[in-house]
């Protein structure tokens, strides 16, 4: 992939760690949660990012084996300085998350037999959960913009949960449909010309 064309808000390589930091610490729910997190930091409140090239990157991260949010923050990193940003960007999106989860998991065997601790993580449970459907609905309603878009969505989705296929078939499948669709009706994508501000 070539060098993305970077917003000017561009910050120092200070700023930079120290948001990741903060997005580490504050990452909960999952992918979908640590996604969404990024994309209001790091794209509306910052702007850092525009909105197409955040969504490009993370499509990108998608097709990539491993955790995705982690790659889409070490490339956001890699982008805005480099190596150094790319290694401070991916080690600050886990190394908080871990040691939270080394003391919660100290916690939770000093404390797992106690009645109010169960109950603290059933609404720690319910919390997460609201927080994951949260960030869904966010991304979906920015990256799922034409009637085409979410109807390949859904069946995506159907293809997963009711038909039990495999979700490599499924990832090549959607992506070789979207690719006849945008030679023949790219309209359908919402697509117009390439960006060149992202370039592959």
């Amino acid at each position: 992939m070539g060098r993305m064309v970077i917003s000017s808000n561009t910050p120092d390589l200070r700023e930079m760690v120290r948001v990741f930091a903060r997005i580490g610490f504050l990452s909960f729910g999952g992918p979908a949660g640590q996604i969404a997190l990024m994309h209001r930091e790091l794209v509306e409140e910052r702007q850092w990012l525009d909105e197409e090239q955040y969504l490009h990157a993370l499509n990108f991260c998608h097709l990539l084996p491993g955790p995705e949010a982690q790659q889409l923050a070490t490339w956001i990193g890699w982008k805005l300085h480099g190596v150094r940003g790319g290694l401070a960007a991916g080690l600050l999106f886990v190394v908080p998350g871990a040691f939270i989860i080394l003391a919660l998991s100290a916690l939770y065997a000093v404390a797992a037999d106690l009645d109010w601790f169960a109950a603290l993580f059933l609404g720690i449970k319910a919390a997460v959960l609201a927080i994951v459907v949260q960030a869904l609905l966010r991304i979906a309603g920015r990256a799922l913009n034409t009637n085409f878009k979410r109807g390949l969505a859904v069946s995506a989705f159907l293809a997963l949960f009711a038909f039990n296929a495999p979700f490599p078939l499924v990832v090549l499948g959607a992506g070789a449909i979207g690719m006849m669709v945008a030679a023949l009706r790219p309209h359908w994508l919402g697509s117009g010309p390439i960006n060149p501000a992202f370039e592959v």
